[in-house]
């Protein structure tokens, strides 16, 4: 494939189901399924981490979460791994980002040619700390916030997207004709559907008086009983603070922010257009998690449940074919993909699980790819690891908690929970082998928390954590 630019186009907790083209009943995002149909759709995109720290580390290295040990929502990317952008810019490709990195700092070297308008960490780079308190677990007074920023209007967020968009519109209008001896890549990064729950309000009429789909898994018949899984319920208990009116609001405001992301990208695509690098350019729009949204009693991220942990992926441009793509991918795929596009060599992945071209997909597409997520943060008492193969998802809980297991054929909304019944201990001990060809997930769960009580020590101990500013998203300008 001749090098491409690329335009890599990422939201922040845009479930994959939020989309039109993804099959969602009500979700407007015209945009987005123009761009799906015109390109390469995976219906097998997954975050390696449903939190935001960790997933942008794996999208910046390629690397699990294991292995960059950026664990948690207080222990960011600073460069201190090479990214992909360091290895581009070291070959004299322009390598731009635009708006939110998730990053500790812009003193430190991201690998990035120029960041413009970005959002770093708040606390001066220390993020959410409170995250490092797991055992036992404190209490997350801030939940009560969630519900209270729903409905109509604009935030900081939305004024910020707009931002973005004006930047990434005016960079793509006036830089590419300039940069003509290697392809560039231009990263745009938007803080929406994010929560606060709150969507200007042309976005959020677009869904006043339809009929959303029913709520998954929130009824005591439905709901599956675990033992991490109820201690994590107690501590994001954000729906506790939502009633009917409430959890109604939040979920349209959630939609609203979805269809104006979707407007944003639509500007971003125009001006690329305009600029006359179309034709040459790669489009890739990701998103590092999804978003609960009152589904089995969650809101927010996490877990494991598909709308936590799935992502939209899509790409579209030259080369990129019309099709539908059934291979389980991650972020930590951008990487090497980004680097094959615009034509660095780099080095070729040993293991399936690791760092793969997406193009290599497209044109010899496999199903029977295992993937892998974990979880290190805030709210779990417990280190937890996902591995996704065909029609299963297995969790492992580290620690002695009983698995997961799910058959999403069969049970796509993941309601009946296989993990301990004995007619499937053979796909347990299956899957958990999967696990272990990638990690010891006691050994790895070990580590991350002997890493995260040193940053405790750091920081002066537990009550010195616990009295540091908490927040439910980071502030815009901090």
């Amino acid at each position: 494939m001749k090098p491409r630019n690329v335009l890599l186009i990422c939201s922040d907790e845009h479930a994959r189901s939020a989309l039109g083209c993804y099959g969602h009943p009500v979700a407007l995002t015209p945009t987005l399924d123009r761009l799906a149909a015109r390109g390469t759709q995976f219906t097998k995109a997954y975050t390696p981490s449903p939190i935001c720290i960790p997933a942008r580390a794996c999208l910046a290295t390629g690397l699990q979460v294991h292995e960059h040990r950026c664990w948690s929502s207080a222990e960011p990317y600073y460069g201190q791994v090479e990214s992909w952008m360091h290895r581009l810019r070291e070959q004299d490709h322009a390598v731009v980002s635009i708006g939110k990195l998730h990053f500790r700092s812009g003193e430190d070297d991201n690998g990035f040619s120029e960041e413009i308008v970005p959002m770093y960490l708040a606390n001066n780079g220390k993020g959410w700390p409170q995250g490092l308190v797991r055992a036992p677990l404190p209490e997350f007074a801030a939940a009560a916030e969630m519900a209270r920023e729903i409905g109509p209007g604009d935030t900081s967020y939305t004024d910020y997207d707009r931002e973005i968009t004006d930047e990434a519109c005016r960079w793509l209008r006036h830089y590419p004709r300039r940069i003509r001896n290697k392809p560039w890549t231009l990263f745009v990064s938007f803080v929406s559907p994010h929560f606060p729950l709150q969507a200007p309000e042309a976005f959020y009429n677009l869904y006043v008086g339809h009929k959303l789909p029913e709520l998954i898994g929130r009824g005591e018949p439905e709901r599956l009983l675990h033992p991490v899984i109820e201690k994590m319920a107690k501590f994001w208990n954000y729906d506790d603070y939502f009633d009917e009116d409430a959890r109604e609001a939040g979920r349209i405001g959630y939609f609203g922010l979805c269809s104006f992301v979707d407007d944003n990208v639509r500007q971003v695509l125009e001006a690329l257009e305009d600029s006359g690098s179309a034709r040459d350019t790669v489009v890739v729009y990701i998103s590092d998690h999804g978003e609960m949204l009152g589904n089995h009693g969650f809101w927010a991220k996490s877990v494991m449940y598909e709308d936590s942990v799935a992502i939209p992926l899509i790409m579209s441009g030259p080369g990129i074919p019309e099709s539908i793509n059934d291979t389980p991918v991650t972020l930590t795929d951008i990487a090497a993909t980004v680097e094959h596009l615009t034509g660095y060599g780099g080095c070729r992945p040993q293991e399936l699980w690791q760092s793969h071209s997406l193009t290599s997909f497209i044109a010899a597409p496999a199903a029977d790819r295992f993937v892998l997520s974990e979880y290190h943060d805030g709210g779990s008492p417990t280190g937890f690891f996902m591995i996704r193969e065909g029609a299963w998802k297995y969790v492992y809980y580290a620690g002695g908690y009983p698995p997961q297991l799910f058959n999403m054929d069969d049970d796509p909304n993941e309601l009946n929970d296989l993990g301990e019944e004995p007619r499937f201990a053979e796909k347990v001990a299956e899957l958990h082998c999967r696990l272990t060809e990638i990690l010891d997930p006691e050994e790895v769960n070990r580590q991350a928390f002997a890493d995260q009580a040193a940053l405790i020590e750091s920081y002066g101990g537990i009550d010195s954590v616990l009295d540091m500013p908490s927040f439910n998203h980071t502030p815009v300008g901090s």
